[in-house]
């Protein structure tokens, strides 16, 4: 990972002075209050002593003095626990009209008008950006000056103290999170294009469909389907517990920690952001530092429009990261590279944290020798080279036979001279590297096989032309790594059986590609391989579906998400059974003493019997 010019390990970015004044005194002075009170009961637990002498005589009654302390504290601990069940109490019964309608005003006088494209204000990434924020926010830093020694501590300590009174489990809190988030995405819509723009090049139709469109989405599928995802899950029931109530009850897990990616900064990491909110979580979301521009939108603007009580953005790079990871949150969502998932799947193992991890991998794409050539070049050209290669389920390299490479390579030459023009590096549609080290190592892959399409390189402009490489060898380094890049290497096979064991001889990848105008081929390749996603005559759509779950097994990851998948993903599903406290004659049956007659009885009554077809 890449770390970016400007890390700010904080949780919330300050705002300027300008924005909300007053709200910004009244918090600051509760905090330094509540600062002061902390400091002067920490003194209460300590013997200053000037004189060296003095300590030895001291000693003896320190012990006292200890025993003291831990029952006073004991004593607060039990009173904190009584308004902590309090407010529990209170959040369940509060009227939701009632708690939003100071937000809804809020969010009607702050709004501020769409510009334009071309218009000349102050984009949501500028320095000079001062964008209104729909919630008091915290700018104390108090956690900072925390004297533990993870700066994190205190933000995930709040996060759980907020979630433990029960202000996310209402379905009208979580429905006025997700509207906020639509909200962010109207307003800020070309703050996203021109970050995007900064950090990867990216054309603004594909930021419009791969970034925003993808998010609203998920929030018009979360908003239209949520109160059906949140109700208790009636079971089937035996004999046994026939006059019970069984259900499964939908938990949100509690604190959990989003890490995004800088190939889709936005869809990477909003997408599960949504999950999260619906199942009724608090969230600490980590944009990627190497998406710079977006990462400092997401961090400056984002708090503006969720509560900051339940939600936190962190900038941190890969250090900071690591320090992150250390406390203990009740789920994990990660999204990037093998290397750094196995460090973050490390440290969710000290807390027997769950996780996702959504990785990658070698996507391999099997062009058959019978199908339309040029329906399948375009499609593969446009599903490898959107955002420049760098997407996680882009065709790694097609598998063919010799045969069917002579025919696809002009095919291929014709749809990338359609799209990006005779010469790509002044096409406004194609995307560039992220950084410099992304450039070298994708450009050292260049050496692999023999240029037949492309390959020119410009340093400068981190640029690398879209490419097709032939004669390319199973021991060559752009056939051993992922490529993540615009290069696109044929790998020539017998037949399809070939090909099929030649990708099950590899790390099962994050999706399979498989064109033929024979649908048993298709088929063929779906049912003898194993893969995150499968699609057949097409690249990348099937991820585009609310519908499809979406993640990688084995090496590229595991997990699901997309749609209800990600609620499920941020949901424990809790076993539920309510019981009557009579018809105790019906329980005698499993009492001790034991007896033949109790057994054949609590069989009949428990036992699952195969249904006849």
């Amino acid at each position: 990972m890449e770390r970016a010019e400007e890390i700010v390990p904080s949780v919330f970015l300050e705002q300027s002075d300008e924005r909300q004044p007053q709200i910004q005194d009244i918090s600051r002075q509760s905090e330094e209050d509540q600062q002061d009170a902390t400091l002067d009961e920490d003194k209460g637990h300590e013997i200053p002593f000037e004189d060296e002498s003095i300590k030895g005589a001291a000693s003896l009654g320190r012990k006292t003095i200890r025993k003291q302390s831990k029952l006073e504290d004991r004593t607060s601990l039990q009173g904190s626990t009584q308004r902590s069940s309090s407010r529990h109490h209170k959040v369940k019964h509060r009227n939701a009209d009632t708690d939003f309608s100071e937000q809804d005003s809020r969010r009607q006088d702050n709004r501020q008008p769409q510009e334009s494209p071309s218009g000349n204000s102050q984009s949501g990434f500028s320095e000079k950006s001062n964008p209104i924020c729909r919630y008091p926010q915290d700018t104390s830093r108090e956690w900072q000056d925390s004297e533990s020694t993870n700066p994190y501590a205190d933000l995930v300590q709040r996060l759980r103290a907020t979630w433990m009174t029960g202000k996310t489990h209402p379905k009208a809190y979580r429905v006025h999170q997700l509207e906020g988030l639509c909200h962010f995405l109207e307003e800020k819509h070309v703050d996203i294009q021109r970050a995007l723009c900064a950090d990867l090049h990216k054309p603004c139709f594909e930021t419009e469909i791969t970034e925003i469109l993808l998010v609203r989405n998920e929030l018009a599928n979360a908003l239209n389907n949520l109160s059906c995802w949140m109700k208790d899950e009636n079971v089937h029931k035996n004999l046994a517990t026939m006059l019970d109530s069984a259900f499964i009850r939908k938990d949100p897990y509690g604190v959990v920690l989003i890490i995004g990616a800088f190939n889709f900064p936005v869809q990477l990491t909003l997408v599960p952001l949504v999950g999260a909110i619906a199942a009724g979580n608090c969230v600490v979301l980590k944009p990627s530092e190497v998406s710079s521009n977006t990462e400092k939108l997401l961090a400056e603007a984002l708090p503006c429009y969720l509560d900051p009580q339940t939600f936190a953005v962190v900038t941190a790079g890969p250090e900071e990261t690591g320090k992150l990871l250390e406390n203990k949150f009740d789920y994990i969502f990660y999204t990037g590279n093998n290397s750094v998932g196995k460090i973050v799947m490390t440290a969710a193992a000290k807390h027997l944290t769950p996780l996702i991890l959504e990785l990658g991998g070698k996507c391999p794409c099997y062009v058959d020798k019978c199908c339309n050539f040029q329906n399948a070049a375009n499609r593969i050209v446009w599903g490898k080279f959107v955002n420049t290669g760098q997407t996680c389920i882009a065709p790694d390299y097609v598998i063919c036979t010799i045969e069917t490479q002579e025919q696809l390579l002009p095919c291929l030459r014709q749809a990338i001279h359609e799209f990006f023009g005779k010469d790509p590096k002044k096409s406004h549609d194609l995307a560039r590297m992220v950084n410099d080290k992304h450039f070298q190592r994708v450009r050292a892959l260049l050496e692999s096989g023999r240029v037949a399409i492309g390959g020119e390189t410009d340093e400068y402009e981190r640029y690398i032309a879209p490419t097709v490489l032939v004669d390319v060898k199973e021991w060559d380094p752009v056939m051993q790594e992922e490529i993540f890049g615009p290069i696109l290497p044929i790998f020539i096979v017998r037949d399809v059986e070939e090909a099929i064991d030649y990708i099950n001889c590899g790390e099962r990848p994050l999706a399979v590609y498989a064109f033929s105008s024979d649908s048993k081929v298709v088929n063929q390749v779906l049912d003898c391989t194993s893969s995150g996603t499968f699609c057949g005559n097409d690249t990348l759509m099937q991820a585009v579906s609310v519908s499809l779950p979406y993640g990688g097994i084995g090496f590229s990851g595991f997990g699901k998400y997309h749609g209800k998948f990600t609620f499920d993903t941020f949901t424990h599903l809790r076993g539920c059974l309510l019981r009557s406290m009579g018809l105790e004659i019906m329980n005698k049956m499993r009492y001790p003493p034991y007896n033949n007659i109790k057994l054949r009885a609590m069989v009949s009554t428990l036992e699952v019997r195969r249904s006849i077809l």
